[in-house]
């Protein structure tokens, strides 16, 4: 009993109550950017990401529940289940828009490279927390590299440029927090100038247009239509917006893919500056909580699964706003919270959730 209440007085409710607001208001968003949708797909879209919402929200309090450290113990199975998982997209799995192969149908639908986000905070973290004290050692920082470079290699041929950045920076991230010697920056910038003209030569058409479109919109008018609406729709909400499900742009379809790549866009014209400084308000408050829990965690291991949930957070946050905006090259990133997709709103709940873990077991103040 006295395990049980402890549990609930330590578990983090700002955290959880702002992620279930951003959930919520995601599921409203969806709900007027499919409206009056015909094609069964996207009717499913509501339906679809309540029943996720429900089964992520179980899943935060089933993670905060479980040790981390005993997940930190298992990092060998989680890491292998991992690259099962993206083998067996490789072999089975589903081909989605544009060729790409990124799902497995396992009675439902699910996007390893999601899951796989999380488990490789928890197996990288374990890696870096158990080698906390030889982060002056190259070996250290070589062997972080080639832990990540499998899983992300899987996913990149799938092909999914935008996770494996993410990947990249998880990586990033983890390493920066274990303490990463300036010494060894060079090594990350050789192997990023070594592994940029192979990415791009294995790159698919459709993705070195995003990257072209960017740099060069007249380029292609096409590829650069989208984001033309999506700057319309962002500048016509003005201050307050247009309310809700009255957009021109969402409603009357000139902006594509406006429930998943382009949701920030709706928000802004539906309920403006003010819709949309809030919900990053809301998100960073998620962030900050984050942080704050990496900070009272009572090991390395604690820290390094916070940061990187954080990490994950913040990356796709800023990239999301940022296409949205015209600041960045589209990258299908989704908005975490926010924009439909079943496992993408699976894996940001449990990471929450292991977050929860760290900060139930965080030091006495």
């Amino acid at each position: 009993m006295g395990r049980s209440l402890n549990f609930w007085r330590q578990f983090d409710w700002i955290l959880f109550g702002t992620t279930l607001l951003l959930i919520i208001f995601g599921i409203l968003m969806i709900a007027s950017a499919t409206r009056g949708a015909i094609d069964p797909e996207l009717q499913s879209r509501v339906p679809d990401q309540i029943q996720y919402a429900i089964i992520g929200i179980v899943v935060v309090f089933v993670l905060a529940a479980v040790d981390y450290r005993l997940l930190g113990g298992l990092h060998l199975w989680l890491y292998l289940l991992m690259v099962g998982l993206l083998v067996l997209v490789q072999l089975l799995g589903v081909v989605g828009d544009a060729g790409s192969q990124r799902w497995i149908n396992l009675g439902i639908r699910i996007q390893p490279s999601e899951i796989g986000k999380i488990i490789i905070i928890i197996t990288l973290g374990h890696y870096l927390s158990s080698r906390y004290h030889e982060m002056d050692r190259l070996k250290t920082v070589f062997g972080s590299l080639l832990h990540i470079a499998l899983p992300a290699g899987l996913i990149f041929i799938q092909p999914n440029l935008g996770t494996t950045i993410v990947f990249g920076v998880i990586w990033f991230a983890l390493v920066w927090a274990a303490g990463l010697r300036l010494k060894h920056i060079g090594l990350f910038l050789v192997v990023l100038l070594i592994a940029a003209p192979l990415m791009w030569s294995r790159m698919e058409d459709y993705q070195k247009s995003r990257i072209t479109t960017f740099i060069n919109p007249e380029g292609d008018p096409d590829a650069y239509y989208n984001i033309q609406q999506s700057r319309i729709a962002v500048g016509s909400g003005g201050l307050v917006g247009k309310g809700y499900a009255n957009g021109t742009q969402s409603q009357l379809r000139f902006l594509r893919v406006r429930h998943t790549d382009f949701i920030f866009s709706v928000i802004g014209e539906e309920f403006g500056f003010v819709g949309g400084i809030a919900v990053m308000a809301l998100i960073g408050v998620v962030i900050l909580r984050i942080l704050y829990g990496a900070r009272m965690a009572v090991d390395p291991l604690g820290s390094m699964i916070c940061y990187g949930v954080a990490a994950i957070i913040f990356f796709q946050t800023t990239v999301s706003i940022g296409m949205n905006l015209n600041l960045l090259p589209v990258t299908g990133l989704t908005l975490p919270f926010i924009s439909s997709g079943g496992t993408s709103l699976l894996s940001i709940l449990a990471g929450v959730g292991l977050a929860e873990s760290v900060i139930i077991r965080r030091r006495r103040v």
